[in-house]
């Protein structure tokens, strides 16, 4: 699938958690933790779904910020933007009321 994106990814719902969490404001950056709390999600569930975003679908774009982790006492954060390509997705009605279940 080299130099392809693929239509769209599953929308399990830790996909839709995921895209609820981003789609709030759709030009901010938000670096995982951020999008683990808002989603309700762990890390380990949150950055498979947004490799796959970004990766395999093109709707994301990310970056690592540019600091000095010693300087601020803790890791580099990875952030993450929805690309123009999220127009499907913002078109999607995300059929998701809460962290808890489906509307």
């Amino acid at each position: 699938m080299a130099g392809r994106k693929r239509a769209g990814p599953r929308m399990t719902m830790t996909t839709q958690l995921v895209l609820r969490a981003l789609l709030a404001d759709p030009a901010q950056e938000r670096y995982g933790l951020q999008i683990c709390a808002e989603a309700g999600l762990p890390s380990g569930t949150i950055h498979p779904i947004l490799a796959r975003l970004e990766h395999e679908y093109g709707w994301l774009t990310s970056r690592w910020e540019d600091i000095k982790p010693q300087d601020e006492g803790r890791p580099r954060r990875r952030y993450y933007r929805l690309t123009q390509a999220r127009t499907p997705v913002s078109a999607m009605e995300l059929r998701v009321r809460s962290a808890g279940g489906l509307a």
